[in-house]
């Protein structure tokens, strides 16, 4: 049991990497080489069995502000010695009919925005904010960590019943862990994946020429749409609107100073739609 504590022990040190925007290390039991591969083909397949609108104005704003925001991205990435950082992303950035107020991104860069998310956003500048958004979920690579972190409860659960051998106490042990690991393990990473995302996002639609601003407007949006319906915020995969309103608005001047080391001293208009 000892060799095979220290032999994962050494296997978490080995699946490890290191966030370029946070500098910390992260988990990573899956690596890129497996996990994008796999994400484009899910991501094809989702565009096969879904409305993607192509042609119009408002599918044209997706793409192009999908790729002002990875140019920005590797403009920050080079800047700060990560050069080659994205040689394996495959951007794309489909707009698909669906009414759900959502939009997302898979490992690699493959993104999708729901045409009902565009009544909440009111303005491409808020498109951009969701936008960076999401592009910075894979650019920390939080789907890799998810997985990481969902594999590393699974292993916990196993352990547990391995090493406890009364029945009763074994069930109890399952119950509790269950709600236990997610709660106090589970969502705290899901929303601070969400703050590191939020954080990184208001930078990139900054150096984009996106006004940062927006972004906090978005979400006060947003929370008055989802008002009364959201958990509470220890119970939630995602920060409170609140939170993240304050978060952003204390972020927005930050990233303007960011901004600035790229020549960016002014944003282009909100871009009303």
């Amino acid at each position: 049991m000892k060799k095979a504590i220290f032999l994962s022990i050494f296997i978490l040190i080995l699946s490890c990497a290191t966030n370029p925007f946070t500098g910390k290390k992260t988990l990573a039991f899956v690596p890129n080489s497996q996990l994008f591969p796999t994400a484009f083909a899910q991501y094809d397949q989702f565009l096969s069995e879904n409305s993607v609108e192509k042609g119009t104005s408002r599918a044209e704003m997706i793409k192009r502000v999908g790729e002002r925001i990875a140019v920005a991205a590797e403009r920050w990435l080079d800047a700060n010695g990560q050069q080659g950082y994205l040689k394996d992303y495959k951007w794309e950035y489909n707009l698909v009919v669906d009414e759900t107020v959502n939009a997302w991104c898979m490992p690699g860069g493959k993104i999708v925005f729901y045409t009902g998310i565009l009544d909440v956003a009111q303005n491409e500048t808020a498109v951009a904010a969701i936008m960076g958004h999401e592009v910075s979920h894979a650019l920390a690579n939080h789907g890799q960590q998810r997985m990481s972190a969902g594999m590393l409860q699974q292993l916990g659960a196993v352990g547990g019943n391995i090493l406890i051998k009364d029945d009763q106490s074994r069930a109890a042990f399952n119950q509790y862990y269950g709600v236990g690991s997610t709660v106090l393990g589970v969502l705290p990473f899901s929303r601070k994946h969400e703050n590191e995302a939020d954080k990184i996002g208001i930078y990139l639609m900054a150096i984009a020429r996106y006004n940062p601003d927006e972004a906090a407007e978005l979400w006060k949006r947003m929370g008055a749409r989802s008002s009364g319906q959201a958990p509470p915020e220890f119970l939630s995969t995602h920060p409170s609107s609140e939170t993240r309103v304050k978060n952003l608005q204390e972020e927005a001047a930050r990233a303007k100073e960011e901004a600035r080391k790229f020549g960016v001293t002014s944003y282009r208009p909100l871009g009303k739609f």
